[in-house]
């Protein structure tokens, strides 16, 4: 796509970011739309949205037009994680729904294991259109099947007004915060949007707390402790994790020498464990209390962590792949049951809004946990060489998240 466009890195970036921003942006507004309208609607039209945006980015005559493609990708994808997690706990039993949970965040990580290699295969044989058209055939997959399984409507908010300046503050505040972090480094700029979004977000919040039927009820999350704190515990949980990956992915192949091929089936080690693990650790949250397993669960992220912050220097895949497995182990342990403690600390009412939270925090921490990679492996040392330079830089990176995860553990342990 670089080739074809003559796009820099940078430019490039925002075919990923674009989307992330988007779908940050509409997330609450679209998750209390679809209390008001309808979330079978919502979702529905929210696969539609993502299999024709697809489709149109297949015949896109510049890099721009990828971008908005993107963008409106986002915009289709927040209907569907609006409604997706609120859908399966109103279908499905509460004695049941850790099992469901479980069985959700496998597939999660089952797409996200298959598609850096099947997205880099089509690719390589038949160019990245290629990508943009199976999307689209996923898509209308998804739309017809949501259409045909989905015979019963969904309705939380019969207020016949909604909140549309509290929506216009919380987006305009997400997008100045979003994007100021993410150029802090790139544009002289970014600090002051940074600032404006933070000075933006507390005028929302003020607006929030007058608010007879807000877009975010603030005055609820403050008194539902085990929902906001399992919230946070998600935010930290993903702030910790989400770059992880991407940081192994530079060791393997950067410091250790390893083909991008043979570091994509190292790191595959880690997301199917999540996979396997995920549907039995969800299925023990029916049992037992669920914050005790996302409590212990962050507890093995951060032993992971610290495990590859503390062995990258040995240079040795003997010990990488023990914490891969150990960190996958304790994301399964996390994931499931915290999802099953934020769906269950919520009356059948608020099922929307706190799905729009969950996703909003996965989302928010991903771009968080980049960012904070970023800035890190900016870092210079004057008396290092290049591939020293990167060593330090990625142990301090991995260092700092585990200190992120540890901190999570303490919302997840007093959030009864």
């Amino acid at each position: 796509m670089g080739e074809e466009y003559g796009a820099s890195p940078s430019q490039l970036g925002w075919v990923l970011g674009s989307f992330l921003l988007a779908a940050i942006v509409v997330l609450l507004p679209f998750g209390k739309l679809a209390d008001r309208y309808g979330k079978r609607r919502f979702f529905i039209m929210g696969n539609g949205i993502f299999a024709l945006t697809s489709f149109c980015a297949i015949f896109a005559p510049n890099l721009s037009f990828i971008i908005a493609a993107r963008a409106a990708q986002g915009l289709g994808s927040a209907m569907t994680f609006a409604t997706s997690m609120s859908i399966l706990t109103l279908v499905i039993p509460k004695e049941r729904r850790g099992w469901a949970m479980g069985w959700n965040v496998a597939m999660v990580y089952t797409g996200l294991t298959l598609g850096p290699a099947v997205g880099g295969f089509l690719n390589y044989y038949y160019g990245w259109q290629s990508i943009f058209m199976v999307l689209a055939i996923l898509g209308v997959i998804a739309f017809l099947t949501a259409r045909h399984a989905l015979q019963q409507e969904w309705y939380a908010d019969s207020s016949p007004h909604w909140d549309k300046k509290g929506a216009l503050l919380y987006g305009g505040a997400i997008l100045l915060v979003i994007y100021g972090l993410s150029q802090l480094l790139a544009e002289p700029s970014a600090p002051a949007l940074l600032l404006a979004g933070l000075l933006l977000l507390g005028v929302f919040i003020r607006y929030e707390l007058h608010m007879d039927n807000p877009l975010l009820p603030i005055k609820l999350l403050f008194a539902n402790r085990p929902f906001s704190l399992s919230c946070l515990a998600a935010l930290l949980n993903y702030c910790a994790t989400f770059a992880t990956s991407l940081l192994l992915s530079l060791y393997l192949q950067s410091i250790l020498g390893l083909t991008s091929r043979s570091a994509g089936l190292i790191l595959l080690a880690q997301p199917i464990i999540m996979a396997v693990l995920s549907p039995l650790m969800g299925k023990l949250s029916d049992k037992y209390a669920p914050t005790k397993l996302a409590s212990l669960g962050m507890i093995v992220i951060t032993i992971g962590l610290a495990g590859f912050a503390l062995t990258v220097h040995n240079l040795s895949l003997y010990l990488l792949i023990p914490m891969l497995l150990i960190t996958g182990t304790g994301f399964a342990l996390f994931a499931a049951p915290n999802n099953n403690a934020i769906m269950s600390s919520v009356e059948k009412k608020h099922y929307g809004l706190a799905a729009s939270l969950l996703s909003t925090t996965r989302l928010v921490g991903q771009v968080l946990s980049v960012a904070m990679m970023n800035l890190i492996l900016s870092l210079k040392w004057t008396d290092l060489a290049p591939q020293e330079t990167l060593l330090q830089n990625l142990e301090i990176a991995l260092l700092c998240f585990a200190i992120f995860s540890a901190a999570g553990v303490l919302p997840a342990k007093i959030r009864k």
